[in-house]
């Protein structure tokens, strides 16, 4: 999928939306589409694109559209995807190697290459390469983890409602809003076995949330804090970019035994 992706794209004249399409014989069209973001109508040549989300949401899903469509036209793969899996499981692959293209049209090898000899593997590196491929932090966040050739963990974090049940509150039956700085997605790279979950909280005291409310670049020892409260030694590097905090965790090179906050 990432060939076919990347064979694609070395035919581009730019990245921009008109030209993602040039390579495509499809028309390109903008519509409400409830809680769908896009969708590629093969019969008619039509690639649909929800007009009501964020416009790096729309750029993200007009790429997967498109893999959809070079999927959709190489045979032998497509052959080989039907003979391995079928049903739900089937669809499952397929959206997922969409994702895989979209991100290898979008974000190619040497973008991420020359965002990591630049910046190294930072939070710096991740909003980096989100704003020069004007992408969501977290589509970003996936391939960044990808190239990365030394244990790092990569994370947004945001600050999120949370409903909390004082005894008060449990009394008359009712919960409370709370607003918490918490994890929204993660990645790790290759052979780093540990996650981080979304919604784990991040402590008041930790270099994140000095981050966030300084809104100042913060890189210094401390840790990654496990939703189990488990403390791994990591160096942190957090870069704030409005109300979110890029971070990448730099982890000891030999794995935490015992850490129960593996992946999968």
């Amino acid at each position: 999928m990432r060939e076919l992706a990347a064979a694609y794209a070395s035919g581009l004249p730019g990245l921009d939306t008109h030209s993602l399409m040039s390579g495509l014989d499809a028309t390109l069209t903008f519509m409400p589409m409830g809680d769908r973001d896009g969708a590629y109508d093969p019969e008619h040549r039509v690639v649909l694109i929800n007009s009501r989300v964020r416009p790096e949401r729309q750029r993200f899903t007009l790429a997967h559209e498109i893999s959809h469509a070079l999927l959709l036209g190489d045979d032998d793969l497509l052959s080989d995807l039907h003979d391995a899996y079928e049903g739900e499981r089937l669809e499952q692959v397929i959206e997922t190697l969409c994702n895989v293209g979209a991100a290898a049209l979008l974000m190619p090898d040497t973008l991420i290459d020359e965002v990591l000899m630049r910046f190294g593997p930072t939070g710096r590196a991740l909003a980096e390469l989100a704003r020069r491929a004007d992408v969501s932090a977290s589509s970003a966040l996936y391939a960044l983890a990808e190239r990365t050739v030394v244990p790092v963990l990569y994370a947004v974090c945001a600050v999120t409602r949370l409903d909390v049940e004082s005894e008060a509150d449990e009394e008359e039956g009712r919960t409370s809003p709370v607003r918490a700085l918490t994890v929204r997605a993660s990645a790790a790279a290759p052979g780093v076995k540990y996650s981080l979950r979304s919604g784990t909280p991040i402590p008041e005291e930790h270099p994140v949330a000095v981050a966030l409310g300084t809104q100042l670049p913060i890189a210094q020892e401390s840790y990654v804090p496990f939703r189990s409260g488990r403390k791994m030694p990591a160096y942190v590097d957090a870069f704030p970019d409005r109300q979110r905090v890029l971070v990448s965790f730099a982890l000891p090179m030999r794995p935490v035994k015992g850490e129960d906050e593996a992946a999968g």
